[in-house]
């Protein structure tokens, strides 16, 4: 299991990762809506946003999304996560579980398979924004 930081970006992702890679240098991957398994479930105006970055240059690894949420904008005070994943379906619900204990409901989106694995967000009882990716669910 790995945690990580998350960004969050309102569509400029893309060049604010760029901007990270010129200032640690690594290997940086962008993958955006239109080229990933989701861009059937997004609407053309999001196509070119980014589903998910990561940036690794020895021990940083920073990972990073626009946001893509309907009715959630990021905004200055919600844009550093932290990013829970390579883990196994059970572990992350396990851990959802116990975080979500006194979490907001209105920003909570349950672990859920997706096409890329397990997916799931919340904001804990201290306002901390978690996101969990890990293995598809057997």
């Amino acid at each position: 299991m790995k945690l990580t930081p998350f960004l969050l970006f309102d569509g400029n992702c893309a060049e604010a990762m760029a901007f990270y890679h010129a200032c640690f240098g690594g290997e940086l991957t962008i993958t955006k809506v239109g080229d990933s398994p989701m861009k059937g479930q997004h609407p053309p105006e999001q196509q070119n946003k980014v589903v998910y970055a990561r940036l690794i240059s020895g021990a940083i690894d920073l990972s990073a999304t626009d946001g893509l949420h309907p009715t959630r904008t990021p905004q200055p005070g919600n844009t550093v996560c932290l990013y829970l994943s390579e883990a196994t379906a059970m572990e992350l619900r396990a851990i959802f579980e116990k975080l979500s204990e006194g979490a907001d409901p209105t920003l909570l989106d349950p672990l859920r398979e997706m096409p890329f694995g397990s997916y799931g967000h919340l904001a804990d009882k201290y306002g901390v924004h978690w996101f969990f990716q890990g293995e598809k669910q057997g």
